[in-house]
């Protein structure tokens, strides 16, 4: 979430010196130099369930 709401990240792409830019599934861009901390969470997992006991 920012300011409340929540995004969903499209693409993410390395620039220079460090830095990555954000894109969201909404068309916003975020631009986050190297010292840039960013948490995020999963809404969905990536693996279908029962997939740790095959």
């Amino acid at each position: 979430m920012i300011g409340g709401q929540v995004f969903t990240v499209r693409d993410m792409t390395a620039l220079g010196a460090g830095r990555k830019r954000l894109e969201f599934a909404s068309g916003e861009m975020f631009t986050m130099n190297r010292f840039t901390v960013l948490w995020g969470a999963r809404r969905i997992g990536p693996r279908p369930r029962g997939w740790a006991s095959r």
